[in-house]
């Protein structure tokens, strides 16, 4: 490269700046995420995986889009789009010049009223990683081949509510939320602001193009407990910040912390594993079996859990049996309800020894309190005694469970 050496900190400073003039993200480590993904989008090529950035917001006018607006002025071949099809986004990612896409109003493709978009979902999982790509029949009649369309390209979105999971875990997520009073921005001119955009645009490319080389060799060192699919998700931007040097690489690494860490406060469990957690510590609570009725009993009981109402009705016997049924004990069968003897009869239900494998590979740690609790079975057996006093039917599990118990396990 010719010319005047570009410092790659100042311009991120640069990008940061333009950001701020004209967004209010909801934390810190937003500006810096956004400012490190304009960048990476120049160096695509350099990464093994480009990370998804989302906008999302419970509300509208919570300034998505505007974000998307002015990362179009940022980034190389921007591509805007709302509503496209899969074959749409393929077809473009093939053509000579790679876009970045910018897909506004994802809620109307993947939220509640939309319909069936399993191809979309399919194209924008397989294009978060480089050498993935999209088969697909070509031609008329019984002339057609099989031809491979790349994917790999980088997206930004915009939207209400939430994604898939298995975008959201391919994503950097900024939940955005609506300004305060105190809070102001500079009005956005698209014909005054989409010059100084692009002019910063092409400063990137310049710069992307002096440091490609040492960025494709780049294996930036992770922070403490960022692993597995977060790791791929941060690496290219952690890369960018090495790149550029001076204070980014320790702002990128906070950064990477703390919405990383926000992701998982904010993510929602799977309804499977929402149901292991709640057996661990509302119903089990240290006891080591329970027939299907007290438990089905505790679960429809609970106002904060969808169990009393799972598509108008409470959760049945079959419907728990089948759920649990996805998952295997230690000894990898099935977990399937088993007779328990108890006082007033041989009911079937479940053992805590056939579910501990699942709890311990699914759920989250328990409470502090379950965890230092579950080591005398007895006190726990008492509270869900307690509790089956309460409910009508099941007063028999309380004597029961409590001469059952073993004299310790863990949780």
């Amino acid at each position: 490269m010719t010319g005047t050496t570009i410092d790659g900190a100042a311009l991120l400073n640069e990008v940061e700046a333009f950001h701020r003039r004209f967004n209010i993200f909801p934390r810190e480590a937003a500006y810096v995420a956004v400012a490190l993904w304009d960048a990476h989008a120049h160096l695509l090529d350099c990464f093994d995986s480009t990370p998804r950035i989302a906008f999302l917001s419970p509300e509208p006018g919570s300034g998505k889009s505007r974000a998307l607006e002015v990362m179009e002025t940022l980034v190389p071949n921007r591509m805007v789009a709302a509503q496209a099809s899969a074959s749409a986004m393929f077809r473009a990612v093939a053509g000579n010049a790679r876009p970045t896409i910018l897909f506004d109003e994802v809620d109307t493709v993947f939220g509640p009223k939309a319909g069936d978009n399993e191809p979309l979902r399919g194209f924008l999982n397989a294009g978060h990683r480089r050498g993935v790509g999209m088969w697909r029949c070509v031609g008329d009649g019984a002339n057609q081949t099989v031809q491979e369309f790349p994917s790999y390209c980088a997206v930004a979105m915009a939207g209400l509510g939430s994604l898939p999971d298995t975008i959201l875990t391919r994503s950097v997520i900024i939940r955005m939320r609506k300004r305060a009073p105190n809070e102001d921005v500079e009005p956005w001119r698209l014909r005054l602001h989409e010059k100084q955009g692009n002019a910063l645009r092409d400063r990137l490319a310049r710069w992307a193009d002096s440091v490609r080389d040492n960025v494709a060799g780049a294996w930036p060192t992770m922070p403490d407990g960022v692993t597995d699919r977060p790791a791929d998700v941060w690496e290219p931007l952690l890369a960018v910040a090495e790149a550029a040097g001076g204070d980014w690489p320790k702002r990128a690494r906070a950064a990477c912390l703390e919405l990383v860490k926000a992701a998982k406060e904010n993510d929602k469990a799977s309804l499977g594993i929402q149901l292991l957690t709640d057996l661990r510590d509302v119903v089990f609570c240290g006891a080591d079996r329970m027939p299907t009725a007290v438990i089905l009993e505790f679960l429809n009981a609970m106002d904060d859990a969808p169990w009393g109402d799972m598509d108008g009705k409470p959760l049945s016997s079959r419907a728990l049996s089948r759920m649990l049924g996805e998952y295997v004990t230690g000894a990898n069968k099935p977990v399937k309800p088993r007779p328990i003897r108890t006082a007033n009869g041989v009911p079937r239900g479940y053992y805590a020894d056939d579910l501990t494998d699942a709890w311990t590979r699914y759920c989250p740690p328990p409470p502090p309190e379950t965890a230092t609790s579950a080591t005398s079975a007895t006190p726990q057996v008492n509270q869900g005694a307690d509790v089956a006093e309460e409910l009508p039917g099941i007063r028999y599990i309380a004597s029961e469970a409590a001469t059952s118990a073993p004299a310790s396990r863990t949780a």
